[in-house]
């Protein structure tokens, strides 16, 4: 009689599933220490390319103090102005922080779509072309369809979801069913969605009448989400909080977001724990399409009002590093969608008062990525490993000496 063997399941912790949850999921006191070096460094850069630094260090030697002060200068009156628009200024108040909200907005969408693909155990890069799809297809039932003032404003909404989902669910079914690895797939997609719009935008159901410029019509005013008086911060924005709420309730108050989370921990063991593994991948990546779908949706209806080729800029690929920074957590990443925000918003003023290049606001964002996808890196800059060796050695000479 042949012996029944139990099934033998994979090792969690292999070293590349280590590295993807430490980059994706790890501690946020590395995200935070992560964040301080790259501002430091930052200012570093500021500094030593600063006029009167240069000026000051061609007498170090002999007056070292105004070198040293010329240095600080320089870094800290960047990140003052830098401060000051994005937050609070006394001419203008606290009109930069709304702002920062504003350009917030689709930065949290986006990054909730990310983060969600991450603890599904799912690279999504597809961020920029979900929000692709969402964008225009919320902004032709904005401007092409006129319905009433609440009824307008859902359905673009809703279909700014749908087609999120729908971008973001062929790749989780192709996944699921091929075995193509979502990484390929969704950067494929997001050149599809790039050239779709571009040839959409100059059709005539997309094009402005009588416009040569790709750009189409405005939306109309029932589809357009109210903003607050003085300002161009949105409705849009407590959409975001509350998605942000949603996808917190679904990751870990619900069966699904259990499902999805035993997935990405182990897919192996999930499957034999009874998860439906493949179900799991595509509801996980059309949420995630979802999300940045409505990221499309506050573009659109919020802070353009209406559809351009470049309507999705850079924020489906800088939603990665915003889900990245918040450890792939749904409030974690909506302070690190907030952060990078005020890089933004505050940017401009930083160049205009200090004549700082607006680029350093991108390098430092890129130091941010590069430590973060190096926790060790970050824990040994601040002795971070020491410490765990001394507490490690400590344990043991105790558990010795029982």
């Amino acid at each position: 009689m042949s012996e029944i063997k139990a099934p033998v399941l994979p090792d969690p912790k292999k070293p590349g599933n280590d590295l993807f949850k430490s980059i994706t999921q790890g501690p946020g006191l590395v995200s935070v220490l992560g964040v301080i070096v790259a501002l430091v460094i930052g200012g570093l850069l500021i500094a030593i390319t600063d006029e009167k630094v240069g000026e000051a260090a061609g007498y170090l030697f002999a007056r070292p103090s105004d070198f040293f002060s010329a240095l600080w200068s320089a870094g800290t009156e960047s990140y003052v102005a830098l401060f000051n628009g994005s937050i609070y200024n006394s001419s203008q108040g606290f009109a930069p922080l709304l702002e920062t909200l504003t350009v917030s907005t689709p930065l949290i969408c986006a990054g909730l779509g990310v983060a969600l693909a991450f603890r599904a155990g799912m690279f999504n890069i597809g961020a920029q072309g979900q929000l692709i799809i969402g964008a225009t297809m919320a902004a032709y039932v904005g401007f092409a369809w006129h319905l009433p003032v609440v009824v307008h404003l859902l359905l673009v909404i809703v279909f700014g979801l749908l087609g999120g989902a729908l971008w973001g669910g062929l790749v989780g079914l192709l996944k699921a069913r091929t075995g193509a690895h979502e990484v390929i797939l969704t950067i494929m997609f997001n050149y599809v969605a790039l050239y779709l719009l571009d040839f959409l935008m100059n059709t005539e159901a997309f094009r402005r009448p009588g416009e040569t410029n790709p750009i189409s019509p405005i939306l109309d005013a029932n589809a357009i989400f109210p903003s607050l008086p003085g300002s161009r911060l949105h409705l849009g924005f407590l959409m975001a909080i509350l998605l942000t709420i949603g996808v917190a309730w679904l990751l870990n108050r619900s069966t699904i977001g259990f499902e999805f989370r035993a997935v990405g921990h182990n897919p192996d063991a999930a499957r034999t724990a009874g998860v439906n593994v493949a179900r799991s991948t595509i509801l996980a990546m059309a949420f995630a399409g979802a999300l940045a779908g409505a990221a499309g949706v506050a573009q659109v209806a919020g802070t353009e009002k209406v559809l351009t080729a470049g309507v999705a800029g850079s924020l489906g690929f800088d939603a990665i590093t915003v889900a990245l920074l918040g450890r792939s957590t749904p409030w974690g990443t909506f302070f690190a969608g907030l952060l990078f925000g005020a890089f933004r918003a505050g940017a401009v003023n930083m160049q205009i008062t200090t004549g700082t290049p607006i680029d350093i606001v991108l390098v430092v964002q890129s130091l941010i990525v590069l430590f973060i996808a190096a926790p060790p890196l970050v824990k040994a800059i601040f002795g971070l490993n020491r410490k765990k060796k001394r507490t490690s050695a400590t344990e043991s000479i105790k558990a010795g000496a029982k």
